[in-house]
């Protein structure tokens, strides 16, 4: 085999979710140990599997996050180009593809982020198992705190989120816990080491589309404008634009009395923080949203509503840690708890749910929102959750896969955590969650705006399998 000339040491760089330069310890830890005497390739792999249909026939990604994800990468690219770098996007299996580059370039180190996905963790210890001589660094990017700052053992993580935030928030063991966040902060480069130039195997080689051409050759959309259908540009760039503008405006001041409101109209834009796309493929880093909350405070006070973004960020936080301890279990049917419910899985009611077409007009209008633009409110997710689990009868996993594909702030460990949690199978301490559909109508839609916003009343099933939706169990609040 011929191995190219690249005299020089070099470090591979593989991003994942971590796509930006702000606070990234990756880049920190490539110029610390190159410190311009070594080569810096920076990698990002597209993976074959998320195109391949799953057992519900669903992908893991769709058009709207591929669409926010090449806008992401096309975003890196550019901030990587004017520190001297390049982002080399490279198709396939990402085995193979770092396998090869190992085998051809004198790389002597790759560094990543510490990942919570099952796959990404199979990947990296594969890759490193191959190459036992070479220098195999994880770096924390995606979380709050890094695991040694953590007031107990990962085995230990409390088996609920208020067992969690109150250890945090102790006094005891975090005196300062948000100093503890914002002084690990990292700065942004002024410059990288020098790239290294590569040639991908044919099989390998990524072209930047014009249009969002999903790789399987299906959802084309134009994506010129890098703008999904709500306003979401993907970005580096644009989610710290946003970020500036949300904390420019008093809303902060009054999320929690907003947060669970359902539209995302332009007048409705500032009801909730948005931030979630952004932090889910790295754009943003939830360390410097909590210094851009902290500084908001200062200059113009804290009160429940600030509190509840941290408390939300806590949240996030709570469930990459929960899937790092239980792994491949928070994909389970049984979920943490190992006690499998009463669910199957049934086509005509999937669909129907996944479509916007059942019984219930409330379920319609939030499915038809995330299928027109990849994004639904956090109450118009546990609405449709509960729905599917609870009246429909079906398996969590399947509605957790749909979202997996649909959303575009898609987070492994956020999006099954919390649909382990309606399901009774995870860390709800009340064993699940059940809602009244015609309860959080009269309280989140009582006039049937947002319903008739997406035409949630329009082509209604009245039947599911031939049952009245009068003859399900009554749900209870």
């Amino acid at each position: 085999m011929h191995i190219a000339p690249t005299p020089e040491p070099t470090t591979l760089l593989w991003f994942t979710h971590d796509l930006r330069i702000h606070d990234n310890a990756l880049l920190f830890y490539a110029n610390k140990i190159n410190n311009n005497k070594h080569r810096l390739l920076c990698l990002y792999c597209i993976d074959e599997e998320w195109f391949e249909q799953d057992r519900f026939g669903l992908q893991r990604i769709a058009t709207h996050r591929w669409n926010f994800l090449v806008g992401s990468l096309h975003a890196l690219n550019t901030e990587l180009q004017a520190l001297g770098q390049q982002l080399v996007i490279a198709k396939g299996n990402p085995t193979e593809i770092i396998s090869d580059l190992l085998s051809r370039y004198s790389i002597n180190t790759v560094i990543s982020s510490n990942t919570v996905g099952y796959n990404e963790q199979a990947y990296w210890q594969e890759i490193s198992n191959k190459y036992p001589h070479l220098a195999f660094i994880q770096q924390e990017t995606f979380t709050l705190f890094a695991e040694s700052q953590l007031p107990f053992l990962l085995n230990n993580l409390p088996d609920n989120f208020s067992k969690f935030r109150r250890l945090i928030e102790s006094t005891k063991n975090h005196p300062h816990y948000l100093d503890a966040i914002k002084s690990s902060l990292i700065g942004q480069p002024t410059k990288l080491p020098p790239k290294l130039h590569i040639t991908l195997q044919e099989e390998h080689q990524f072209s930047w589309p014009r249009t969002s051409t999903i790789p399987n050759g299906k959802n084309n959309h134009d994506i010129n404008a890098n703008k999904n259908s709500l306003g979401f540009y993907g970005g580096e760039a644009s989610g710290i634009s946003h970020l500036k503008q949300y904390f420019s405006t008093n809303a902060p001041s009054h999320y929690k009395d907003t947060r669970n409101a359902l539209g995302c109209e332009k007048e409705e834009w500032q009801l909730s923080s948005k931030f979630s796309p952004w932090l889910a493929n790295g754009s943003l880093s939830a360390r410097y949203i909590v210094q851009m909350l902290s500084r908001y405070e200062e200059e113009n006070g804290a009160n429940d509503s600030t509190y509840w973004i941290m408390f939300e960020l806590l949240w996030r936080e709570y469930f990459q840690w929960y899937a790092r301890k239980y792994g491949k279990k928070l994909f389970h049917r049984a979920g943490i708890q190992q006690r499998a419910p009463l669910a199957s899985f049934y086509p005509q009611r999937f669909q129907q749910w996944c479509n916007g077409s059942t019984p219930w007009p409330l379920v319609n209008a939030c499915m038809k929102q995330l299928n027109q633009t990849g994004f639904l409110s956090n109450r118009g997710r546990q609405i449709v959750a509960s729905v599917l689990i609870h009246e429909l009868g079906l398996d969590w996993r399947c509605g957790a896969a749909y979202f997996e594909q649909q959303l575009i702030d898609y987070d492994v460990a956020a999006n099954w955590g919390n649909w382990q949690y309606i399901a009774g199978v995870g860390a709800d301490p009340r064993g699940g969650r059940q809602f009244n559909i015609d309860k959080q109508q009269q309280l989140y839609d009582p006039d049937e705006t947002y319903i008739k916003r997406w035409e949630g009343d329009k082509y209604i099933s009245k039947n599911i399998d031939n049952v009245d939706a009068v003859d399900w169990p009554i749900s209870v609040q």
